[in-house]
């Protein structure tokens, strides 16, 4: 027989002592939660917009109900039931019974059930109990039907953890009823046991951080369900999620508010699921999460709420919140931890300057479709079995690309949510005037061959540096004959961006560099005789200086690049329309060549930008920055030979980095590394 108060069995009286405690903070969450459905308007009749916010109500009105015993919020659920049980359907404007709408329905209403059920009218239980029998069949049944195909049996995509998730929670809910929903609990079960084993053990998330936050939650809840219901506990066989928060702490902007967007973003902030922070620092003991958790509900929450893009977003989490609090995890702030970090599985590299909110951050990836274990696995099963598995819809064509944060401003953007993903959206190199293979529509992974890749080829990380090399060679059309598009990334500990990238192909070709901004970049200064060319994006508090280091000779424009993408097909006024501006410097054409790039963010009322010198001696490219009087030397040797590193104070394959603070005598000198002298700007 299953457990009939799912989550609550054998804890209940100690929350409803914590309430008035330790769990106050998230008790008042809950009821301000269930206070606020009091004034809404419930739909009479299906809506073309997504239902989901209806499963979230009833879980947070039931829990509020079992809590305290208090009969209006009883009242208030069984008016919030009394709309989804009377909807012939669940969904409509895609997939009815099939996807989210119900998926997050079978939850929050299974929960409801299992919380309140009793306390429910005798028809009005029942009601509800054989809608949750019919919906759970209908989703079970798509889902045996289906195998190989869509989200039944597609492991790294929220469609399949919430699907799943939800049709578990409805079985586990009714199971003593109705026997048959135990087929549901074990089919489930079979899918999230190999979901675990298949997760990328980085903790990554190839979807972006939107999607991680609107479905790795699932994971989470599903295994918490398991634990209740049956009593097993998968959570400590999961690298994926030990390893998660860290993923989504180092894609925080500098003032953690905001997001590196990487992948669908519908927007800049939303990314904060309070309730996963706690559960991740209770099942893992991560005092980080904890701490982050109470930045956002004690300063980030209601705008979030107001302004995210996400749906039903981050209020109606309230339930979780205070069932996954632990107050014996004690918050430890990340000012301790690596300012760089590397997931070999996305390919990402993350390295930022500080911890503070002023601080310079580059997020760097370069991976397949869905990271390095999804592309493998995905096409071992579609030789094996002829299933179709990675969805990888919300991954975009960004292999080799970045993202550039600061002076509190988006420097160089990514472009967020798209219905039709090309690189020339991204920071990237065209050849020919061509992106990767596939682009220009949503799913651009899709019915690609294993060979299609981009990978990290090495990282240097520690003492103030990040660096890596992308290889994306790979990602473009096998006519074009590219041999090499290998970019070099440094980020200095002064902040300053070194880009180096390293191309060519079996014949001549035009390379076009792309630099996208929220505002277009404007010339400042003609490049003269060993003095780059400066170009300058405005970007609120702060502005990128780019200096176009080299080729000397290069076509140089300003285009604005329109976006547009609709995450929720149901509801047309969620579309997102909007401009970034790309820089694009073209070469060519050449068999090979070497792009040389520097960029410094700066705040927005200094002018100018720092002294930049550059060499290149063969296959190794030299170039020193002189800023705020701090000198700093980057050495890089394009084929990943030794570089000669004395008194420097980061070495790694194919790289040397030196800081010289003002005043103090610069190693380089004495080590023969000095560049030629260049005119300073003034």
């Amino acid at each position: 027989m299953t457990n009939p108060t799912l989550l609550l069995d054998g804890h209940e009286d100690r929350l409803r002592a914590e309430a008035q405690g330790v769990r106050a903070g998230q008790f008042r969450r809950l009821l301000e939660e269930c206070e606020r459905y009091r004034s809404e308007v419930l739909p009479t009749e299906h809506p073309s917009a997504s239902i989901t916010y209806l499963g979230a109500a009833a879980a947070n009105l039931a829990l509020a109900y079992r809590i305290t015993g208090q009969a209006h919020y009883l009242t208030e659920l069984r008016r919030w039931l009394a709309v989804p049980v009377g909807f012939v359907h669940w969904g409509r404007a895609h997939m009815p019974d099939h996807d989210l709408d119900a998926g997050w329905l079978l939850h929050g209403l299974g929960l409801a059930y299992s919380w309140a059920g009793p306390a429910l009218p005798a028809d009005e239980r029942t009601a509800l109990r054989d809608k949750l029998i019919l919906q759970g069949a209908r989703m079970y049944e798509f889902a045996v039907s289906t195998e190989g195909q869509w989200w039944s049996s597609s492991y790294w995509q929220n469609h399949n953890w919430i699907c799943y998730a939800g049709l578990a929670t409805a079985g586990y809910a009714v199971t003593a009823e109705h026997p048959a929903a135990r087929d549901w609990t074990e089919r489930a079960k079979a899918n999230f046991d190999m979901v675990l084993d298949l997760l990328p053990a980085d903790g990554s998330n190839s979807e972006g951080v939107v999607y991680w936050r609107y479905g790795e939650p699932w994971l989470v809840s599903y295994l918490d369900v398991l634990r209740s219901a049956e009593g097993l506990d998968w959570f400590g066989r999961s690298d994926h999620l030990r390893e998660t928060f860290w993923y989504r702490l180092y894609q925080a902007a500098p003032d953690l508010e905001r997001i590196v967007d990487h992948g669908d973003c519908h927007d800049r902030r939303s990314g904060h699921p309070v309730a996963m922070y706690y559960k991740l620092a209770s099942e893992y003991g991560i005092g980080q999460a904890q701490w982050l958790a109470a930045q956002v509900t004690d300063r980030f929450l209601w705008r979030e709420a107001y302004e995210s893009g996400v749906r039903p977003g981050i209020r109606a989490e309230a339930y979780q919140e205070f069932l996954w609090y632990d107050p014996n995890v004690a918050p430890v702030a990340p000012d301790d931890l690596p300012t760089s970090r590397h997931f070999p599985d996305l390919g990402l590299v993350v390295g930022r300057t500080s911890w503070a909110e002023d601080a310079t951050l580059v997020s760097f990836k370069a991976s397949p479709g869905g990271g390095h274990k999804a592309w493998d696995t995905s096409h071992d099963l579609l030789e094996q079995r002829g299933w179709v598995t990675l969805s990888a819809g919300h991954h975009h064509p960004d292999s080799g690309t970045f993202v550039l944060l600061g002076e509190g401003s988006y420097l160089a953007v990514d472009e967020g949510y798209s219905s039709r993903k090309r690189t020339a959206h991204h920071n990237a190199v065209l050849v020919d005037g061509n992106g990767y293979v596939n682009t220009g529509r949503y799913h651009v992974y899709k019915d690609l061959d294993r060979e299609y890749t981009g990978r990290i080829v090495t990282t240097t990380l520690g003492s103030g540096w990040t660096h890596a090399v992308s290889e994306v060679a790979a990602m473009y059309d096998r006519s074009l004959g590219v041999r090499r598009v290998r970019r070099h990334l440094v980020l200095t500990p002064g902040g300053i961006l070194v880009l180096v990238d390293d191309l060519a192909a079996d014949a001549p070709r035009e390379w076009t560099w792309l630099l996208q901004t929220d505002n277009p970049a404007a010339p400042v200064e003609a490049g003269t005789d060993g003095t780059p060319e400066l170009w300058r994006a405005e970007a609120g508090r702060g502005a990128l200086a780019i200096h176009a280091v080299a080729p000397a000779v290069a076509r140089t424009d300003v285009v604005p690049t329109p976006i547009h993408a609709n995450p929720t097909s149901s509801t047309p006024s969620l579309a997102i329309e909007k401009v970034q501006h790309t820089l694009r410097r073209t070469v060519g054409p050449a068999a090979e060549a070497t792009i040389v790039s520097v960029l410094e963010p700066r705040p927005w009322s200094v002018d100018g930008g720092a002294r930049v010198r550059a060499q290149t001696d063969g296959r190794v490219v030299s170039v020193e920055i002189t800023a705020d009087g701090a000198i700093e030397r980057v050495v890089l040797d394009l084929d990943g030979a030794a570089v000669p590193g004395t008194g420097a104070a980061v070495t790694g394959e194919g790289f040397a980095g030196w800081r010289t603070e003002p005043g103090d005598a610069d190693p380089t000198r004495s080590a023969g590394a000095e560049l030629a002298e260049a005119p300073r700007r003034q």
